[in-house]
């Protein structure tokens, strides 16, 4: 175990493919360290020596199909290997591999942990599509990179991800919610109801657009106060507003800009596609209207019909109501300031709404 702390000298693996009509074609570089430990052969140098290493291919090509798996569209593929090169300069081995493919790939998912028994190896992935270049670096902490193909299927793919991840963002994130059923409790007509929604719409598409490239990027710990008192107004409004001018449109648009941000901060934790960023933030966008419009239209007509059977029902809702959005908000406020570590703890699982 001293020859594995002292000798290792390039702790890497490359990859590389590229995406092809009809096959992905690829090669592998390994060290001759990493593969003379994992096939026991002393001392590691013998493999730069080209009879030894043809003789030793099929015991590598079954030691790195055991630990590289590519798939398309979901799909694993059956990868064709070819003779492995000696790279006397680097000191590694170099094998081909190329995966037929039965249709155009829309995705690309490569799952690769090569040399388990060092915890500080990585292997290098670059993936080529015409003239794009795509890279990535996988290990024991993240074993698997998703690529989107810059075609039609690819588009198709980074939609079919990105929708339903919006509308589940926000049919979880109970204080954005919140914030929505806040703006609905006094009701209106259905114009009224349309430009407030429209107006938080707006606003948040354009700061989850600026905070997903990278332009603006306000930290979480000032974001999520933030859209907790955002909360807390929205409730104090409608309790103050009593036969005043309806501002909540502007509310919601002013508001809307910091909940914005909010939605980015789940959007960067998943990884967009470089080469499909524009669809990614589309998708994603697009599912979170699909769950607003679901939660309103459902809220809306649930306070109308209220309404409807008795006004002073209604004026109550909208007085309790308000007190509840405030109570919600101004507590989401105190638990972001003075106890951050509970908010950290619900970035990966969506109950703070991130």
């Amino acid at each position: 175990m001293a020859r594995v702390a002292a000798a290792h000298p390039v702790p890497f693996t490359y990859l590389d493919l590229r995406l092809q009509p009809g096959a992905i074609e690829g090669s592998l570089v390994a060290h001759i360290f990493d593969l003379g430990h994992d096939l026991n052969i002393e001392p590691a140098e013998r493999l730069l020596d080209p009879a030894i290493a043809a003789q030793q291919s099929a015991a590598i090509v079954k030691l790195l199909a055991g630990r590289l798996t590519v798939s398309a569209n979901g799909v694993a593929l059956m990868p064709q290997w070819s003779a492995v090169d000696v790279v006397a300069d680097r000191q590694s081995l170099k094998i081909g591999v190329r995966y037929p493919l039965s249709t155009q790939a829309g995705t690309v998912t490569v799952a690769a942990l090569m040399f388990p028994y060092d915890p500080q190896h990585q292997t290098f992935l670059n993936i080529y599509e015409g003239n794009a270049l795509t890279q990535a670096i996988l290990d024991g902490g993240r074993r698997n990179f998703e690529y989107f193909a810059g075609t039609r299927q690819g588009a198709f793919a980074v939609v079919r991800r990105f929708l339903p991840a919006g509308i589940s963002h926000i049919l979880i994130g109970p204080d954005h919610l919140l914030f929505l059923v806040g703006l609905l409790l006094l009701g209106g007509t259905a114009r009224q109801l349309v430009v407030i929604v429209t107006s938080f719409t707006v606003a948040h598409s354009i700061t989850l657009s600026l905070a997903a490239l990278n332009l603006v990027s306000p930290p979480a710990r000032l974001i999520e106060p933030a859209i907790a008192l955002s909360i807390v107004y929205v409730g104090a409004d409608n309790l103050l507003i009593r036969d005043g001018r309806d501002v909540r449109a502007w509310i919601a648009f002013a508001f809307g800009f910091i909940h914005g941000f909010g939605f980015a901060n789940v959007l960067r934790e998943m990884d967009l596609p470089t080469r499909a960023l524009g669809w990614s933030l589309f998708a994603f966008n697009a599912g979170v209207e699909i769950g607003q419009l679901l939660v309103v239209a459902m809220v809306a007509t649930a306070f109308s019909a209220l309404r409807a059977r008795s006004e002073a029902a209604g004026r109550q809702l909208a007085f309790a109501g308000s007190i509840v959005v405030m109570a919600a908000g101004a507590f989401w406020f105190v638990q972001r300031v003075f106890f951050p570590g509970g908010v950290q703890q619900g970035l990966g699982t969506g109950s703070w709404g991130l």
